[in-house]
């Protein structure tokens, strides 16, 4: 529920980043989709679909289009090793069940703060044993994890 959307565009275009990076998967947007439902059933992380369509998808994921073009990784910069956070879930316990290091896990997860008081329920982080997260967006802010109003946050009691 985080991020979302894409301009309806009649046909596909290469995006590219602004590193220079193309785009290696596409997801075509379904009526009813949401940031978090696109990024579990494409393995993706929540994080890595809002840098790779910052100009496209608002931080609300509120303006998906049905029918138009997003791009879900770009070359080199492609997690798609993912979990997808349940309730009680930590960022430690995140880490250590997918035997990364602490390090990794906040290197490819920016948008979760320190004391991951952020992580919610169905947010899609990434696990993959090396950093591999795109850089930040031309804005050259990270988008924060923004808890949609309707989110179980991971630890309820904090």
């Amino acid at each position: 529920m985080l991020l979302a959307v894409f301009l309806a565009v009649p046909f596909l275009v290469q995006f590219v980043s602004a590193q220079g990076s193309a785009c290696t998967r596409y997801y075509t947007v379904q009526p009813g989709d949401i940031c978090d439902k696109i990024s579990a059933q494409n393995n993706v992380s929540t994080y890595q679909l809002a840098v790779v369509n910052d100009n496209i998808i608002d931080p609300e994921c509120d303006n998906l289009n049905p029918g138009s073009s997003i791009c879900l990784g770009w070359t080199g910069e492609d997690c798609s090793t993912t979990y997808v956070v349940q309730l009680d879930d930590t960022c430690d316990d995140i880490a250590y069940a997918y035997n990364i290091n602490e390090t990794i896990f906040w290197d490819n997860n920016p948008q979760l703060n320190q004391d991951c008081t952020n992580l919610y329920v169905g947010e899609v982080v990434c696990t993959a044993p090396t950093v591999i997260v795109p850089p930040l967006p031309a804005s050259g802010t990270v988008p924060a994890s923004q808890i949609p109003a309707t989110a179980t946050p991971a630890l309820p009691y904090c």
